[in-house]
């Protein structure tokens, strides 16, 4: 019975860990494919718009996650391994509630309240996976992840890990 409440309170603390990502990752496939057949893959970069540091840091995570998956990298692959990133510019505004002096009625009546506002602009970065079946070329699963913050060195030496590990837990698809 204490084992019991014991797996439970991990499963749960599990849980509530994972749905804290900053990340907004999603998936789709082909209902048609067998992914149980896609043993080898090569990488593409051809929409890979990035700096060398960062490519490299995406490049290597990918074929780190294939890997882990059980898929090698080849010449003649199964699956082609196209890699695209993009950003978009975010304007973040926030607001308080009015405070200051209330006049007659208290809170809710007639007086007067200040109300402070701050915007702030940034860079979200994105990447998406596609994984194309080499000998019939159409797309085979496609996993999006977005939320990087672009404009931080340091949080995208972190998050680029981070993102494509949460994208490629989705692949293979569990049907």
């Amino acid at each position: 019975m204490y084992k019991k409440y014991i797996l439970l309170l991990i499963a749960s603390v599990s849980l509530g860990l994972s749905s804290c990502s900053p990340f907004q990752v999603k998936s789709d496939y082909a209902e048609t494919a067998n992914f149980n057949t896609y043993k080898t893959y090569k990488l593409r970069i051809d929409d890979l718009k990035l700096n060398d540091i960062d490519k490299d840091r995406v490049l290597n995570e990918v074929s780190k996650q294939l890997q882990s998956k059980g898929l090698s990298v080849s010449e003649n692959p199964d699956l082609i391994v196209n890699v695209k990133a993009n950003h978009k510019k975010i304007q973040d505004i926030q607001s308080t509630r009015p405070y200051g002096m209330y006049g007659w009625g208290g809170p809710f009546g007639w007086g007067v309240g200040m109300n402070r506002t701050w915007t702030s602009n940034y860079n979200q970065g994105a990447l998406t996976l596609d994984l194309i079946d080499a000998r019939t070329q159409k797309l085979v699963w496609q996993g999006t992840g977005s939320g990087i913050s672009v404009d931080s060195p340091k949080s995208k030496q972190k998050q680029i890990p981070e993102i494509v590990a949460e994208i490629m837990a989705q692949y293979p698809p569990q049907r």
